[in-house]
């Protein structure tokens, strides 16, 4: 009866292996659509990176999709059966951040009134992502370290390490050597996570992939908002192969989301877009914008403010894309927002 099991645990692992070859060569890994060949590169070789214990480095621009890859790194691994945990460490404070990975004791810090486990330990038997790591503060990115070169964590206030047995995956959608160079990044950390880096390409360089894209994505819209749309319009799809995408599958999502809504069943029509998306670069989607005006007395926190509003206005208050275009970190952007008494 053992040997019969084994024999049947085998015949399974092996007709799962075959199922995710065949789903891949489809277009599809996991979450993960794409049968453009940059998309066929990237699923070869999370076939062969996902089995392993090594950590993987995701990169690419906002929206193109990095936790989706993790995922789907954690649906085809070993580990599958375990817990898959994300955390943004740009979202988080940074008095904060060492709490949330690495867990406390009862009255390690003000306001630690119990005891918690980190998303290291609770991560144990499964995967950790550690999302946006460009923005982990450097103090932090030591110890983190050290957790991927001993596979041990510390709660904060205990004297006690706990063994753990977890996959790290990291993603970033900064360029980490500019990173370095600006001291903001330990190299040592970068090498330990590179082991494999997985690099998405933004929705603009693999337009191929829109069709397959849309038609994975009405389904789930579909099912969320209970409609019945079938298709998107050849016009829309014309406008779509136009556009650039600045905000890149997460944006062609939102707009799907949009036309689900408004359509309700049957195709996508040009109707359904928002006013004044045409796909053309030069299509003027929103108000003319005023330049930044510098004047003599101003001083740079009023000169920053207006350049941050300016830069609002551009991307239709698209707050990642405006951190991007001018190269600080969504939570630098928010923080700056909150100090103006803009709204959340």
């Amino acid at each position: 009866m053992i040997v019969e099991r084994a024999l049947d645990r085998r015949r399974l692992a092996t007709h799962a292996g075959r199922l995710e070859r065949e789903l891949a060569s489809r277009g599809v890994l996991g979450d993960l659509i794409g049968e453009s060949a940059s998309m066929q590169e990237i699923f070869a070789l999370l076939q062969q990176a996902a089995p392993t214990k090594a950590t993987i480095l995701i990169t690419g621009e906002s929206g193109t999709g990095k936790e989706i890859v993790a995922r789907a790194i954690h649906q085809i691994s070993p580990r599958r059966s375990g817990p898959f945990f994300a955390v943004n460490c740009a979202a988080m404070p940074e008095s904060l951040i060492e709490s949330e990975l690495f867990g406390h004791e009862k009255g390690a810090f003000t306001g630690a009134v119990e005891r918690r486990a980190g998303c290291f330990e609770l991560a144990r038997g499964g995967t950790l992502l550690l999302d946006e790591i460009g923005d982990m503060p450097v103090n932090t990115q030591a110890k983190v370290l050290r957790i991927l070169e001993d596979c041990r964590v510390r709660r904060l206030g205990s004297a006690h390490e706990i063994e753990l047995d977890v996959r790290v995956l990291a993603s970033t959608n900064k360029n980490l050597s500019d990173v370095i160079a600006k001291g903001t990044f330990r190299e040592d950390l970068f090498f330990r996570l590179n082991v494999f880096e997985v690099h998405l390409p933004p929705l603009r360089e693999r337009k191929e992939d829109i069709p397959l894209l849309v038609r994975e994505l009405l389904s789930g819209l579909n099912r969320k908002h209970d409609c019945r749309v079938t298709e998107v319009s050849p016009e829309v799809l014309a406008i779509f192969d136009r556009y650039d995408w600045p905000g890149n599958v997460r944006e062609l999502r939102n707009l799907l989301e949009r036309a689900v809504i408004l359509g309700g069943s049957g195709s996508v029509m040009s109707s359904h877009l928002p006013r004044g998306f045409s796909g053309r670069p030069d299509t003027p989607q929103r108000t003319p914008e005023a330049p930044v005006v510098l004047e003599p007395g101003m001083t740079v926190d009023e000169a920053e403010r207006a350049l941050i509003e300016l830069t609002l206005r551009h991307t239709n208050n698209n707050r990642t894309r405006t951190a991007e275009i001018l190269g600080i970190s969504t939570k630098t952007l928010f923080n700056k927002l909150k100090e103006y008494g803009a709204s959340e």
